[in-house]
């Protein structure tokens, strides 16, 4: 036989068990205690922070024998030990995701009102309710309202917003929040000491930060680490089975951020998809620490969950951050956490936010402006710098008039025809396919072998756009003549290959004459 998870074995069966929700755990407590027991509950938070198990609490304070309400449940009466047995056939649980149905729906809503067979009440645990589908919603709505005497729903959900007002609405709500840190790693050392395991602290506070809040995954994650009750969990193991980076290595990617050093960063990042470490995870872990680092440069260390000797690294490497520079550093890593499509090379989107990085402070944005300045301190303002020369013009020099001819502006066409397009972007689709054709003094002629083409390139608008670019590129004034020209081969010419013409001719388009 199996054995039994240590999420399983070590459920809490008295409120007083029940870690980090204090304030669900004190209203419902009173509520029972006063005999004002609610028609139906809806309990949502995130998963692992005991919205099952605060509603079989429920269950089994409601069918408690104990003569005093505010003992209940007492885990010794024969209701109590039947729930904690699972046998307890007025609790009746159901899973949302596998009974999405009406006739679901139809079929609790025919039992219920058959009386209790054991209990003073029959107690319908609706998990993970926003898996109904509308259609179960809607049945349900009426029995929710007015059930039975002694009929109690309690619906749970990791995704309120999914679940239609209209039941909302008919329940009392209670928000489950995640567990801090402290009080996940509190509970793990209370296992641990139960179960009799030999466990280093520092993994115990690693579990807690790998849980995200969830009790339930922290507990499955020592589950999955002990191997043998005599073998000690270290921390070194803990990272290599948990493909997790160790809290030096972060410090050290942050540390080669600030130093601008990409050889170490990088060398940092490989080394550790070398020995296993999820990429994923490493950008999730950076994303934590940077945001660490933040909160503790902008006065706010209070709120940032980490040890003695973390927070003292962290006041160091903050007062060298500069806050906008760790915000877009945060944006980046944060990207990289988010990041599945790169399965073939694993740590790549973890070395584009790295570099990302790099960029950012190379820019002055990313790194404190002195090492000096306390984390904290308003920062002097920069100086101006001063302006750039000009860059370099890319078009030819001036020309005198007496050396421009037809062949030159033919040689230049390409680059007249590029600038015309800086003020109308479909010229250049026109101007492709005309050519200079003659040069009559002060008038370039232009021939062009489709009347379409010329009818829409020949107005006044265009014609000026055209004298600009030819004045821009040549240095010198000249007007222009549009034609059509007849004796002009019917062999198509060299378009641009991003051109829309171009574009239109690939896909099988011709020219009309």
């Amino acid at each position: 036989m199996a054995e039994q998870a240590l999420y399983r074995k070590w459920r809490p069966i008295a409120f007083d068990e029940v870690v980090g929700q204090e304030h669900v755990v004190k209203t419902i407590r009173n509520a029972l205690a006063s005999g004002r027991a609610a028609h139906a509950y809806l309990f949502s938070g995130p998963r692992g922070t005991g919205k099952t198990t605060t509603a079989r609490l429920v269950a089994k304070a409601l069918n408690c024998t104990h003569p005093d309400p505010a003992q209940r449940p007492d885990n010794t009466c024969r209701n109590c030990v039947a729930v904690n047995e699972g046998r307890f056939l007025d609790l009746i649980e159901i899973d949302a995701a596998s009974n999405t149905g009406v006739d679901n729906i139809r079929d609790l809503r025919d039992k219920i009102n058959f009386a209790p067979g054991e209990g003073q009440y029959k107690v319908y645990i609706i998990d993970e309710v926003h898996m109904l589908s509308m259609g179960a919603f809607n049945a349900l709505l009426k029995t929710l309202e007015e059930p039975p005497p002694h009929a109690v729903f309690i619906l749970a959900t990791t995704e309120l917003h999914k679940v239609p007002l209209t039941v909302a609405s008919r329940c009392q709500k209670h928000t489950f929040r995640r567990i801090p840190a402290a009080e996940v790693a509190g509970r793990l050392g209370a296992i641990v000491e139960r179960e009799g395991l030999s466990v280093e602290p520092a993994v115990l506070d690693l579990l807690a930060r790998q849980a995200t809040g969830s009790l339930r995954d922290a507990i499955s994650l020592l589950d999955q680490l002990i191997i043998s009750p005599d073998e000690k969990v270290t921390l070194d193991g803990t990272l290599k089975v948990l493909g997790t980076a160790s809290g030096q290595a972060v410090q050290e990617l942050a540390e080669a951020m600030l130093a601008q050093d990409s050889s170490r960063g990088l060398d940092l990042i490989n080394n550790m998809a070398e020995d296993g470490i999820d990429s994923r995870q490493f950008a999730r872990q950076m994303v934590d620490y940077l945001r660490g680092l933040l909160l503790t440069r902008l006065g706010n260390a209070a709120l940032v969950d980490a040890g003695a000797e973390t927070r003292k690294t962290m006041h160091g490497q903050a007062a060298r951050f500069d806050p906008a520079g760790l915000v877009q550093a945060i944006k980046a890593f944060n990207t990289a956490a988010n990041d599945s499509r790169s399965g073939w090379l694993a740590q790549l989107p973890l070395e584009l936010a790295f570099v990302e990085c790099l960029r950012i402070g190379s820019t002055g944005d990313g790194v404190a402006p002195a090492a000096g300045t306390e984390a904290g301190a308003t920062p002097s303002p920069r100086k101006a710098a001063p302006p750039l020369p000009p860059p370099p013009s890319t078009s030819a020099k001036p020309q005198s008039g007496s050396d421009v001819n037809l062949s030159q502006i033919t040689a230049r066409w390409a680059d007249i025809v590029s600038v015309s397009g800086r003020s109308h972007r479909n010229l250049p689709a026109l101007l492709q396919w005309c050519k200079p054709i003659s040069l009559e003094g002060e008038i370039v002629v232009l021939g062009f072998q489709n009347e379409v083409l010329l009818s829409k390139t020949n107005t006044d608008q265009n014609r000026q756009l055209i004298e600009a670019a030819l004045q821009q590129v040549l240095g010198r004034s000249f007007k222009v003549r549009c034609v059509l020209n007849s004796a002009q081969t019917e062999t198509l010419p060299d378009v641009s290959s991003d051109g829309p013409v171009a574009e239109a001719i690939r896909l099988g388009g011709k020219l009309r004459k």
